[in-house]
């Protein structure tokens, strides 16, 4: 039986258990959750801002640094800022190749008479590849990184960073010169590098590509100690035809747990318009819907630029909803002048940033970035006052707003 204040239950300390009305919580949830969701490329003039929470963009080392050791972050911050405008952040990824371009190396190495890139053909396209035996291009990437954490590894402007090599940045080069150590850096320069990032980035999540698990290209199985950096994978021909049978072993390798601490993402697959124009389909391209492989991978973003092409606003905006964290709160009680407060995430994946329940400034003992995809658990704030129950998490934009799902 609950107890009034000031009663106590025979001869033990005074109980106050009471069922709390707060302010705070939505009865279903209408607004896409920071961090989370379908992902357009910046500046998509046929996107609307509350179907998305997350922008993505390619950035180039070249326009960064032109002459050695200096380094203007201004193209960076003018793209922060843009995205920043829609009340979205940003996914980065850095890529030296592009298929039918030039590399994106500064200038002064390309200078170097001693440096040497590869012109060959990718995609029927003249494309050229960065000359990974030259010591200035090895060394430049690192302090790149180095830098580049310095500045922007608590930026609340950036989400998530995508890193890698080849084309496009996705750990291959599936057509063109593929040479390691030449076209694609070498295994042991790999390691380096990884290792490198994992010492400078101790807030932003940074991801590679799943097809780093190619013992052909990379380290990972020959070195598996590299399996514990603190990397998270994004996959760039999500929803396949092949997935079950190529995609789906190498999340498998990088482990099933890997969700549970670092973020999953990826992009809707371009192997055929077929698949861009199905993903958001009822049952997919190939016959199971996105919810499901949202679920079943713990998907928290998924690139999906064209789907305006395809879907309506509404159907993009539902998918965007089905990605990520969801909080639902279902108790709330107070005792012993503590609120006790029970929260299930209901979304596909955790939050990957502390993140706290929070009344009148007073903050819950542990962050609910602890709690699974289907899981619930009681989170206790040293406080029982009766302002508004919100949750507060310091990687948001001012502006942006984490909800919960009311249900006490």
């Amino acid at each position: 039986m609950a107890c009034s204040k000031g009663q106590s239950q025979g001869d033990g300390p005074d109980i106050v258990i009471e069922p709390v009305v707060n302010g705070g919580g939505v009865a279903e949830f209408t607004n896409v959750q920071p961090m989370t969701g379908i992902v357009v490329w910046d500046g998509n003039a046929s996107a609307i801002p509350e179907a998305h929470s997350l922008e993505y963009s390619y950035m180039l080392y070249e326009d960064i640094v032109t002459e050695k050791g200096v380094y203007d972050w201004g193209a960076v911050e003018n793209k922060l800022d843009d995205i920043a405008s829609r009340n979205h952040q940003a996914i980065l990824r850095f890529r030296y190749t592009y298929v039918g371009q030039l590399t994106s190396v500064p200038k002064y190495i390309k200078d170097l008479p001693d440096y040497n890139e590869t012109k060959g053909l990718s995609e029927d396209k003249e494309t050229w590849f960065p000359d990974w035996s030259h010591q200035e291009l090895k060394d430049f990437t690192l302090e790149f990184f180095e830098k580049f954490a310095e500045r922007y590894d608590t930026d609340n402007r950036l989400a998530f960073l995508q890193v890698g090599f080849g084309l496009w940045g996705e750990y291959h080069i599936y057509d063109g010169p593929f040479e390691l150590g030449k076209t694609f850096p070498s295994k042991e320069y790999q390691t380096t590098f990884l290792n490198k990032l994992d010492a400078e980035f101790n807030n932003l999540h940074w991801s590679i590509s799943i097809d780093a698990e190619d013992t052909k290209v990379t380290p990972f199985r020959a070195n598996t100690a590299l399996l514990n950096l603190s990397f998270g994978l994004f996959d760039d021909s999500f929803m396949s035809a092949e997935h079950s049978t190529s995609n789906a072993p190498r999340f498998a390798f990088f482990g099933a747990n890997r969700y549970k601490t670092l973020p999953i993402g990826g992009e809707f697959n371009y192997y055929t318009d077929y698949d861009q124009q199905n993903v958001l389909s009822t049952n997919g391209p190939h016959g199971e819907s996105y919810e499901s492989f949202a679920n079943r991978f713990h998907v928290t973003y998924m690139i999906g630029n064209d789907q305006y092409r395809y879907q309506t606003k509404e159907r993009i905006k539902e998918a965007s909803l089905h990605t990520g964290y969801k909080f639902e709160v279902t108790k709330f009680e107070k005792i012993n002048n503590n609120s006790l407060i029970t929260v299930k995430n209901i979304g596909t994946a955790p939050i990957y940033y502390d993140t706290y329940l929070s009344i009148n400034d007073n903050k819950s003992s542990s962050s609910l970035k602890t709690l699974m995809p289907d899981k619930e658990s009681v989170f206790t704030i040293n406080y029982d006052g009766d302002e508004e129950l919100i949750i507060t998490c310091d990687r948001l934009l001012n502006g942006q707003k984490i909800d919960f799902k009311r249900s006490f």
